[in-house]
């Protein structure tokens, strides 16, 4: 990468992170020094990162972290839930190679062997988590839509939005497991209904399967000062 796009990622991480507050203002000679780099990349990472809806410029043009309603992060996951739905669908209507096959089955039998652990382990969580995204970005990829893949791209980089992003909460919820086994066997049912060609099916699959995100985020909210601990970047949620 060069150095405009290794400050858009490290800015980018900062905030995801948690590490400002919501509504904070973002100077860009202290972020230059904290990042170590000229105000140039700073102020195009600004403007980038304002295009994403990570930040939002006052009426004086000084940019501050945007806080997030809850309902902007449902909507973000549903989006994601949808635009999932419509990939699964082109994929089950174009055919699934034998190469995708292979690929998702591999995927399917990870996530298999990570889930046999009880109680899971904090490498068991961070292991399931790649897997999880390899599975996404499979079918994504499969679906052969550019526009389609741009448009999870940019809403991936909204707080919560992407494939694993409330993963992290699953380990303060009792029956964190039970869950996990629950959206597992919803991959295993995505990938029997792309092998039969079944594109509506596949499409509403895609779309359910977000609902286990929704429910770790209202149980993240409802459980704010346990949450911060785990995902420190729900601050940026208010209300």
């Amino acid at each position: 990468m060069n150095l405009q796009d290794t400050v858009l990622m490290q800015l980018r991480d900062l905030i995801l992170s948690g590490q400002f507050e919501p509504g904070q203002r973002l100077a860009e000679q202290q972020l230059a020094e904290r990042l170590g780099a000229s105000r140039t990349p700073v102020r195009a990472a600004l403007v980038t990162l304002e295009q994403e809806g990570l930040v939002e410029a006052n009426e004086t043009g000084k940019y501050l972290v945007r806080q997030f309603t809850a309902q902007e992060v449902t909507d973000a996951i549903a989006v994601r839930g949808h635009l999932e739905g419509m990939a699964a669908r082109l994929v089950a209507e174009h055919g699934v190679s034998r190469q995708l096959q292979g690929h998702l089955q591999a995927v399917l039998e990870e996530g298999d062997r990570l889930l046999a652990d009880n109680p899971l382990t904090i490498e068991s969580y961070a292991a399931y988590a790649l897997m999880n995204d390899r599975f996404h970005a499979l079918i994504l990829e499969a679906s052969g839509n550019r526009a389609l893949q741009r448009a999870v791209e940019l809403n991936d980089k909204l707080p919560f939005a992407p494939a694993s992003a409330m993963l992290p909460m699953q380990g303060t919820v009792a029956l964190d497991r039970d869950w996990m086994l629950y959206a597992h066997r919803q991959h295993h049912m995505l990938f029997d209904a792309l092998r039969r060609g079944e594109g509506a099916r596949a499409q509403a699959l895609a779309v359910e399967h977000t609902e286990v995100a929704q429910m770790n985020m209202r149980l993240a909210l409802e459980r704010r000062a346990e949450s911060e601990r785990v995902m420190p970047v729900i601050r940026l949620v208010v209300g």
